[in-house]
């Protein structure tokens, strides 16, 4: 019998606009009632603006969709997708406004995709966002059934004058602080899963631990002032995320003496991993580093603590 129906070829289009429907239906404020239609956007209020810059950028989540899939739990890996783009707005002082997602699947499961969205959602609340739109595909042909694929893009706003990094006034001495990661983020999974391939459940539950948002953290920091340079800890390290913000002839020189959280020991010691390595491939608890002066940090520290906000103290930058 030959293949005569989108349906029979794999591509399910009623699923495809229920989907839709289901995101319309969600309630949030954080998702724009242009949901479905060919663009999405928002009023932009410039009153008082000098000179502002919308910035963009984009990310996925990686393997950890591969541990999503393990568990048969899908909950938090788009609060993650949010996160990998809005942090990176936020370590350039810029907030986020718009939020996009797209998905590429075998077979649209609405079990999965459902509480996908729903983190999705509660991703860009967390960040103060909008999700503008976005795009579903079902493409049977390329990806395996139970197959899924994520990236999100996002769009911020910061002003000229206030957009890091500063290099011009970065120096030898300046101190390096930090805010705690959550946990492994998104980033390593590939050496995590095969660390942990016989590991309980209970570990690779700790794997899925949500990227933390630090949105709010970050738009109060940045806001005093004091903030030179910030980075989003990711894919590469400290060390080589705080490489892409500051001078190329200054180095950090780290304290190393932050709590760690539990997940990288067990990484490391089922995987047999060398130092280096995890410090090369993974946060090691540390979400965001960033530079402020030395004569300004008990001043930096001092209003993070009245804003509720818990800095770690990892050093200085020295000369390379």
């Amino acid at each position: 019998m030959g293949i005569n129906s989108y349906s029979a070829a794999g591509v399910d289009i009623d699923r495809g606009d229920r989907f839709v429907e289901f995101i319309r239906g969600m309630g949030s404020r954080a998702v724009s009632r242009a949901i479905g239609g060919f663009a999405g956007g928002m009023e932009l209020d410039l009153h008082g603006a000098r000179h502002p810059v919308l910035l963009t950028t984009t990310d996925g989540v990686g393997t950890k969709l591969l541990v999503a899939r393990r568990l048969r739990r899908y909950d938090t890996v788009g609060i993650d997708l949010v996160a990998t783009c809005a942090n990176d707005l936020a370590v350039c002082g810029a907030k986020p406004l718009l939020f996009l997602d797209y998905i590429a699947a075998g077979r649209l499961d609405e079990s999965a995709l459902h509480p996908l969205m729903k983190g999705i959602v509660e991703g860009c609340e967390r960040a103060g966002c909008t999700l503008a739109g976005g795009e579903t595909a079902e493409m049977p042909d390329l990806y395996a059934r139970e197959d899924f694929d994520l990236a999100g893009f996002a769009v911020g706003i910061v002003e000229r004058d206030d957009m890091l990094p500063k290099l011009d006034r970065i120096e030898a001495g300046d101190a390096l602080l930090a805010l705690a990661s959550s946990g492994i983020h998104s980033n390593g999974l590939s050496l995590a899963r095969k660390a942990l391939a016989d590991a309980p459940d209970s570990l690779w539950e700790e794997l899925l631990t949500p990227t933390r948002i630090y949105v709010r953290e970050m738009m109060s920091l940045v806001a005093t002032g004091k903030v030179l340079a910030a980075a989003h800890v990711t894919g590469g390290g400290l060390e080589g995320n705080l490489s892409r913000v500051i001078p190329p002839a200054l180095k950090p020189s780290y304290t190393r003496e932050w709590s760690v959280p539990s997940i990288f020991k067990t990484i490391q010691e089922r995987g047999g991993v060398r130092d280096e390595e995890m410090r090369r491939v993974f946060n090691m608890g540390i979400g965001v580093a960033f530079v402020v002066k030395r004569a300004e940090r008990a001043g930096l520290l001092a209003q993070a603590a009245r804003d509720g906000i818990e800095v770690m103290e990892i050093g200085e930058l020295v000369g390379g």
